[in-house]
């Protein structure tokens, strides 16, 4: 039964290829707040931004999946749930959970060796325990939500990324911009799954690396504590009835997010007060990353859609 199970993951692959398009990028600039760190364990205390950030990730697992009290069984086999019609961030979820089962199968599902934390400072924390939500919110705003990529670039400059009590502020006082200007809102898309512990951080910067790849270039950052800000000249004027600018918030939480999807206004605004509310404790890593970022820069209808293929009209 285990090696018929383990086929089925090449099978889904594919299929899942086949029915998941590229996201060609939109040649604007960008800007990006963003840190965490899935190196500790929710029965230690934390060691803020101990992971460190490395090649555009998350430091953490580094370690492989064997066996976990007796070997992964079927308490792994998670429920993918979401909004949006599935995409690219359906697919990553679900090959997290497939790519897990399949491992597990194949190391004969129990008697393997634990998961590993490789050498770090919680090299020896306690196992973590449960699942990993992975949410993805975006939305397409008027042009003219000016005020708010200012208030982005004022949170990037004053922000401390490097801890989580940081980043739980970066959440709030996004969410809380948001909120406080639905008159901008034209376009959203939520998602939400749940991935094993043991592949929450390769399955988060998959997705972080796919909205960073639709950037031409990220002119304000501030990630994992590190800053930087280049200037950039206007580029043109432009048209704040039928020009946009999109903003993605990408997070990983050990608690199960509730999130009424995206398909109306009142629905995002309560996906937006659920994750503006998501403890310090429970925030595993955030991602904000929004365009364009340059003077001047939007993006037209086209440019938006076809970037963010999953957006629908609110």
């Amino acid at each position: 039964m285990r090696r018929y199970l383990s086929w089925l993951a090449l099978p889904a692959l594919l299929i899942s290829l086949l029915l998941v398009h590229p996201e060609p990028s939109a040649a604007a600039s960008g800007g990006r707040i963003g840190g965490g760190s899935f190196r500790s364990s929710p029965s230690m205390p934390r060691s803020y931004g101990g992971g460190g950030y490395r090649g555009g990730g998350y430091g953490g697992g580094g370690g492989y999946l064997g066996g976990f009290g007796g070997g992964i069984g079927f308490p792994f086999l998670l429920p993918i749930f979401g909004f949006g019609g599935g995409g690219l961030f359906g697919f990553l979820v679900l090959m997290a959970v497939v790519g897990l089962i399949a491992n597990a199968l194949r190391g004969g599902g129990g008697g393997g060796p634990a998961l590993s934390y490789g050498d770090g400072p919680m090299a020896n924390a306690a196992r973590p325990d449960g699942p990993v939500s992975i949410a993805q919110v975006q939305l397409g705003l008027l042009a003219s939500a000016r005020e708010l990529q200012a208030d982005l670039r004022r949170l990037a400059a004053s922000a401390d990324t490097s801890s989580n009590l940081g980043l739980q502020r970066v959440l709030q006082e996004t969410s809380l911009a948001l909120l406080r200007h639905p008159d901008l809102w034209v376009y959203a898309a939520v998602e939400v799954g749940q991935v094993p512990f043991a592949s929450a951080e390769s399955t988060f910067n998959r997705l972080s690396m796919t909205e960073r790849s639709k950037l031409d270039r990220e002119l304000t950052t501030n990630v994992q504590g590190q800053r930087a800000d280049e200037l950039s000249q206007k580029v043109g004027d432009s048209d704040a009835t039928s020009d946009f600018i999109a903003i993605t918030l990408l997070l990983a939480s050990r608690s199960r997010l509730n999130l009424q999807g995206g398909d109306s206004g009142e629905a995002l605004r309560n996906s937006l007060q659920v994750l503006g509310g998501v403890s310090a404790d429970d925030l595993l890593a955030l991602e904000v990353i929004w365009q364009p970022e340059g003077v001047g820069e939007v993006l037209s209808t086209e440019q938006l859609i076809t970037a963010y293929p999953q957006l629908s009209h609110l």
